[in-house]
């Protein structure tokens, strides 16, 4: 599915959020290596499992003809500075919800990308009706869980000792997810 652009600016940064093209394709993959680097946020180590041009290619020619899934970027003056999916299921019995993940670049932090991403796939999962939305986030990642609460997700459940981090202990995931609001 595909997102008008929307444009914003946070603390004198401006930005555009819009439906990834797969003229994108090769910039997508050297920002998820970059950013894999820069957290242990997310799943991966930097060069591990990462998502090469021509998957990147796949993915955004499969989610913009799906109805259930959504690829949105974050572009700042022509480059890219993150980016979200949400992908849809097709199985009857899970149709009903999506699967949410996001990631921005350590430089970007602090102007609001994740959450403007995020209310951006809320609106069009609402307009769409899914009923929910899930994701999973580490324990650690105190800021994340705090702008998901506020934004009506609601803690589901703890996967323990989901991730070994470079410090050799191990830590959990918390499951989330955010059922449609009716108005």
């Amino acid at each position: 599915m595909k997102l008008d652009s929307e444009k914003h600016e946070i603390k004198g940064l401006c930005y555009c959020i819009r439906s990834a093209k797969e003229t994108d394709a090769k910039e997508l993959s050297r920002i998820l290596l970059l950013i894999d680097g820069e957290t242990e946020n997310m799943d991966r180590e930097s060069g591990e499992g990462c998502f090469d041009e021509e998957k990147f290619k796949e993915l955004i020619k499969e989610d913009s003809k799906a109805e259930n899934h959504i690829f949105l970027v974050v572009e700042v003056e022509g480059v890219l500075a993150g980016f979200s999916r949400c992908e849809g299921n097709t199985l009857k019995r899970m149709k009903h919800k999506a699967e949410f993940g996001v990631c921005v670049c350590k430089e970007f932090w602090g102007h609001q990308m994740g959450r403007k991403l995020l209310e951006c796939t809320i609106s069009w999962a609402d307009k769409i009706g899914l009923e929910k939305i899930e994701l999973s986030v580490l324990e650690t990642n105190k800021k994340a869980i705090s702008l998901y609460l506020e934004l009506g997700f609601e803690v589901e459940g703890l996967i323990r000792k989901d991730k070994r981090l470079s410090d050799g202990s191990f830590y959990d995931t918390i499951a989330m997810g955010r059922l449609r609001q009716l108005t």
